[in-house]
């Protein structure tokens, strides 16, 4: 939710609570803010800021000029660790990191990872002494992985994993979040993904959601997400990822406390 007109869509279609996973500007920080104010009629908002990644938005070094080194990439435990320190700084309330490519773009990959173990490691770390957790954007295998042996909080996404790494998550009670509405969307025409030329996006829905089956069975803890920014035509809801849940297998009462109960707690 990137403004006051989004975060009112937001509220409209249910949604009373949002896990802001990456925004600029700290717009999230400061909704949560009027929120608890009483002041306009938007969710309340889990903060995060800025994503914790190899190449930060452009934006970043607007709100962080004394960060211009890192322009050239964010790369090493200790300009990791400075990312997190900033978003501690302006009271988010969680870390989000990067731990592989982004699907939905015609030149990324989303199965390659972008951060090391000791990168990784180090976020969770950072964000720890803050008193914070994190939640690691992750399709590929290998880098949901390491984000989920370093100590995330949560996988987003998490549509190439393995059955490794989710019984890994299942023994350490990681949450994955399979955001599945954004997958379909990149596959269907006029929605807020639709790429037909990115990478895997044929396969990437029938993926998605063969991996949530598998992990509903195992009993890895499941929690809804649309991944969507509520723009003035975003038609995908709460309501969207719940149906996709059911959709994969997952008992439709389950379903719908992914969206509520369940998401609470996390």
């Amino acid at each position: 939710m990137g403004d006051l007109a989004a975060a009112r869509r937001a509220l409209r279609s249910g949604a009373t609570t949002v896990g802001e996973a990456g925004v600029n500007h700290f717009a999230d920080v400061g909704m949560r803010e009027l929120n608890h104010k009483g002041v306009v009629d938007v969710p309340d908002v889990v903060a995060a800021g800025y994503h914790v990644r190899t190449h930060p938005a452009d934006d970043y070094f607007l709100d962080f000029p004394q960060d211009a080194d890192l322009m050239g990439g964010v790369h090493g435990t200790d300009a990791v660790r400075r990312m997190v320190r900033e978003m501690v700084s302006r009271g988010v309330n969680r870390i989000k990191v990067m731990a592989t490519e982004r699907a939905g773009t015609p030149d990324t990959d989303p199965r390659i990872r972008v951060l090391d173990d000791d990168e990784l490691g180090a976020v969770v770390d950072e964000a720890n002494k803050a008193g914070l957790w994190v939640v690691a954007h992750a399709h590929g295998d290998e880098g949901a992985a390491s984000a989920v042996r370093a100590g995330v909080h949560s996988i987003e996404h998490g549509t190439y994993l393995s059955d490794d790494t989710l019984r890994l998550m299942k023994e350490k009670g990681t949450y994955l979040d399979p955001t599945l509405t954004a997958t379909v969307d990149m596959v269907e025409p006029e929605g807020e993904y639709e790429t037909p030329s990115c990478r895997c996006a044929a396969v990437h829905a029938a993926v998605a959601r063969e991996m949530v089956a598998k992990a509903w069975k195992m009993g890895v803890k499941i929690v809804a997400g649309t991944d969507t920014n509520y723009f003035d035509k975003n038609n995908r809801t709460m309501t969207d990822e719940i149906i996709e849940l059911a959709g994969a297998g997952i008992p439709p009462m389950d379903a719908i406390k992914a969206a509520t109960s369940g998401s609470a707690e996390e």
